[in-house]
């Protein structure tokens, strides 16, 4: 038994080899200059998201647009103020006013009756001392009165872009100064208002960053809010304050022990305490003359008086601070600033140099997510909208054309009987050219086979030629590329009408015959085939067999409907003789051949139809390498096509339709919606690490449901079992964001203007002959 644990180990090591190997064609890609600067402005983009959910979460930042919200001040038709409400101590609300003496004592009594004989441990002389505080080295406090007949003005909460800028003209106006206790999550957001305020000759105090009860937190959140709003300030105007306020504490008489605590404990760390004399309660939306009688002071007593510049309308404030002004200069009292009162240096410093470029960088940072956050949400919403829309359009389409196609009573014309040639253009297949020519040949339609082999340097030629069939013809001619190869092909068909598959493709017999039904209307040009996965058998291809059923069971018969298919499938295309040469052949000129000739269709006036019923088996890529090659070369081809019939958008016709219809369609869901659709994803994690992670959860999922609703309905149409869509959801974590960096790449390379070379996959040969499909109800196939 202890002998086979080395095989067992050795072979475990070789699968892990392998399918790093396989990833490493990706690696390779990602590291291309273009790969990186697309990955780059992903990584800033979602950098920008985890800062302002930290924001939010962390320390309890307001997302953009909220700033002046009249909510945040007094409860609509009250006169009380918005911490009256029954919410908890410690609940974060920017622009909150402070604490009334009617509150406080009405806390201290509760507290008292709550725990009996309660005694405060505030010292006697800060109880009854003046509004500002210092402390000494050893932690002796001072208390600091304002001089008879002065006024230090102060303002909480800003800066506010609509008030502040009002509040410092009406000083301006008067030749007066103030002190702005400012928030730091408004001066991040308005960094211009902290400069003006400075430049004004005003000074600057520490509001905290979110506006949070102190008393209710630990000195780890205390220090974070100070350092963070000092931060703000030495990135907004290159300084840092000792000036501190504290949210919620408003006068020095009612200091509880845990405010006590918290006005200690900065004292030791160099703070200046500001509290106050008079409240103007501008809060609560008074009437200026109101305000004005509020903030008077008793005969000749000086007083350290509040108002605010933010937090709700503040037009009153306004209005009162200057009738404040003219009636106490009228009184003889002199204004200014908390430490101009105190005959103090100023407590406004120069910051240092690391915390000056921390500073810049956070508010860089927060200014970035301001802008753009809000331009995310519009997205992710026209997204989720376009996402729901196309979810819920399609299958309604989907439906409509599966029952008028399916019809007793359809028919394109007289059945087409006559007989066609089928283009093999072939690169290097022996895995799977026998198998290929073989499905061809038991088709119960009369063709004729020319396998155009492309300079093949793997015998496919030979392997042809070794089969002997008496309707294959076999050209060999240098490599050239699969246009120039399926362009040889047409030009030694010998039938009119031609059709054209991959090497690595299998028919089922009634194929070719499915496929040029159609041909009975003379004005159909191509027909594009279903084309299904062969190989289903791993996680990656059953992704694709997702995928391509609900792409030709929605997405073609919906474009079918509407006149403006954008490609008929390289592995199965039928084409009339006369349309290819009026589109002026296969074009080298893109890497998606088949795209371009089909957009060059549309515009020499030919209609292309979907083939349900015709159904060829493929081999799509079994690695993530592979598969990043494959999708890398259709996206950039696609962008290639597109641009270059652009000017159909301005055509007449069927050139105009798809213009106008076909080509809006085709950059909307294979080119914006994929490579925007992984917003739903990135915003469900961010609601989940900072939101409500149910809510989250619940609104992915219905976006996931109605994918899984479409996809069981394209699979009905298509006949297929059902039972690979419980890999759906996985689908959508890992396989959309896979090709959504393929996408980012495409167009990164799309912007540079590069050409890519062709790319050929490594083939393995698994489909070697087409399963039996399931008999689904009320489809007719057949119906000439």
């Amino acid at each position: 038994m202890t002998s086979r644990r080395p095989r067992r180990a050795l072979g475990a090591s070789r699968r892990l080899l392998k399918a790093v190997a396989g990833c490493l064609p990706v690696v390779k890609g990602i590291a291309h200059p273009r790969a990186v600067l697309a990955l780059a402005a992903l990584l800033a983009l979602a950098c920008a998201m985890l800062l302002n959910g930290y924001l939010r979460a962390e320390i309890g930042a307001d997302p953009p647009g909220r700033g002046t919200s009249d909510s945040r001040g007094a409860v609509p038709g009250s006169t009380f103020p918005v911490f009256h409400r029954a919410v908890p101590r410690g609940a974060v609300s920017v622009g909150t006013p402070p604490r009334s003496r009617a509150f406080d004592a009405a806390r201290l009594r509760a507290a008292t009756a709550r725990r009996g004989s309660y005694q405060r441990t505030v010292p006697e002389e800060v109880l009854t001392g003046g509004p500002v505080l210092t402390f000494a080295a050893d932690g002796k406090v001072t208390s600091h009165r304002i001089p008879r007949n002065t006024i230090a003005l102060t303002f909480d909460d800003g800066p506010d872009p609509e008030w502040t800028p009002k509040v410092l003209e009406v000083l301006r106006k008067h030749d007066v100064s103030g002190t702005f206790f400012v928030v730091g999550r408004m001066a991040a957001r308005h960094p211009q208002l902290i400069r003006r305020i400075l430049e004004s000759g005003n000074e600057i105090g520490v509001h905290t960053f979110s506006h949070p009860d102190l008393g209710s937190h630990s000195t780890g959140r205390i220090d974070r809010e100070l350092a963070r709003t000092q931060l703000v300030l030495a990135g907004a105007a290159g300084v840092t304050s000792s000036l501190f306020r504290a949210p919620y504490t408003s006068y020095v008489t009612v200091l509880d022990d845990r405010d006590w605590a918290v006005t200690r404990y900065l004292g030791r760390k160099g703070y200046i305490s500001t509290f106050i004399d008079k409240d103007s309660e501008d809060w609560r939306q008074l009437a200026a003359a109101k305000i004005v009688r509020n903030a008077m002071p008793k005969a000749g007593a000086g007083a350290s008086v509040l108002f605010h510049d933010a937090g709700g309308d503040r037009a009153q404030t306004v209005r009162a601070l200057g009738m404040y002004i003219k009636e106490m200069k009228r009184r003889g009292y002199v204004f200014t600033t908390v430490t101009g009162a105190l005959s103090a240096p100023s407590a406004v410093h120069k910051a240092g140099t690391v915390r000056l470029w921390e500073g810049r960088a956070m508010v860089a940072a927060v200014s970035l997510t301001g802008a753009v956050m809000p331009a995310l949400n519009v997205l992710l919403l026209a997204v989720g909208a376009a996402v729901i829309a196309r979810f819920i359009t399609m299958p309604v389409l989907a439906a409509w054309h599966h029952r008028s196609r399916n019809r007793r009573s359809w028919t394109w014309g007289p059945p087409v009987t006559e007989p066609v040639s089928v283009i093999v253009p072939a690169y290097n297949e022996k895995e799977c050219i026998a198998h290929t020519i073989t499905s061809l040949a038991a088709s119960r339609h009369p063709i004729e086979i020319i396998v155009v082999d492309d300079g093949s340097t793997d015998g496919t030629a030979d392997i042809a030629e070794a089969m002997k069939l008496p309707s294959v013809r076999v050209i060999r001619q240098r490599n050239a590329g699969k246009p120039a190869a399926l362009n040889r092909g047409v030009a030694n068909a010998r039938h009119d009408l031609i059709v054209m598959m991959d090497g690595d493709t299998v028919f089922e017999p009634g194929t070719v015959g499915e496929l040029v039904r159609p041909f009975a209307d003379t004005r159909v040009g191509a027909v594009a085939g279903n084309a299904k996965v062969g190989n289903r058998n791993s996680v990656i291809c059953a992704w694709q067999h997702i995928e391509y059923v609900m792409g030709f069971n929605l997405d073609r018969r919906m474009y079918d409907l509407l006149r403006c298919m954008p490609t008929i499938p390289g592995a199965i295309g039928a084409f009339r003789r006369t349309a290819l040469v009026d589109a002026g052949g296969m074009s080298e000129d893109t890497l998606a051949e088949d795209t371009d000739i089909t957009i060059a269709l549309h515009r020499a006036g030919w209609r292309i139809v979907y083939a349900e019923h015709a159904r060829a088996w493929t081999e799509v890529p079994n690695s993530v390498g592979q598969l990043w090659r494959q999708r890398y070369r259709w996206s950039y081809g696609t962008m290639q096509a597109l641009w270059k019939h652009r000017r159909s958008v301005v055509d007449r016709g069927s050139s105009g339709r798809f213009g106008r219809v076909g080509m809006p369609l085709v950059v909307l869901f294979q080119i914006l919606m994929p490579l925007f659709a992984p917003l739903i994803d990135l915003f469900m994690l961010y609601g989940i690490f900072f939101f409500d992670p149910v809510r989250s959860l619940a609104a992915w999922a219905s976006v996931l449901l109605v994918q899984l609703l479409c996809a069981l309905y394209a699979f009905k149409l298509d006949g297929e079992r059902y039972r690979c869509l419980f890999l759906l959801p996985l689908q959508q974590i890992v396989y959309r964001q896979l090709m959504y960096l393929v996408l980012l790449h495409s167009c990164a390379t799309a912007v540079t203007g590069a050409r890519l070379p062709w790319q050929k996959l490594r083939r393995t040969g698994e489909v070697d002959a087409p399963p039996r499909p399931r008999v689904v109800t009320g489809q007719v196939p057949g119906n000439g």
